[in-house]
């Protein structure tokens, strides 16, 4: 497996792929949600196995509140397979190296994902919320 910078139109289709197996089919989020007016501005990544095909996603960017990171999803069938931390460590490595230390990070996190986002120092703040009919924990650390 790597992960790769989707800075290419080819790879950034590959990150569209999951999002939209993950997110559009099998959580039944709305199209509409899931691909924002912020693709454009945001940094993309993409998982890839061996013979380069996508296996996980993620995205960041820069908002008034700090960095957010958003749209980590990894295939059903390599969930639990260190796919999601090796993409959560890649974008983290990702921020630090173009914006440096002690930028504020922020995310909201599917309960599922808690406890990924715990191991890289995230912290909960406040109550469970609803997004797209599915419940998330607002977390933020410092880079």
């Amino acid at each position: 497996m790597k992960i790769v910078k989707a800075d290419t139109h080819e790879l950034k289709e590959k990150a569209f792929a999951i999002r939209k197996e993950v997110f559009v089919i099998e959580q039944k989020v709305d199209t509409r949600d899931e691909f924002d007016e912020f693709e454009e501005i945001s940094k993309h990544f993409v998982a890839l196995n061996d013979q380069d095909e996508p296996i996980g996603a993620a995205r960041w960017r820069q908002t008034e509140k700090g960095v957010k990171l958003e749209r980590f999803a990894v295939k059903a069938n390599m969930r639990s397979n260190k796919v999601g931390s090796a993409l959560v460590q890649t974008v983290l490595e990702d921020i630090q190296k173009q914006l440096g230390a002690g930028v504020h990070l922020y995310l909201h996190a599917q309960l599922p994902a808690v406890g990924l986002y715990e191991k890289f120092g995230f912290e909960k703040k406040g109550d469970q919320f609803s997004e797209c009919d599915i419940l998330h924990y607002y977390m933020h650390r410092l880079s």
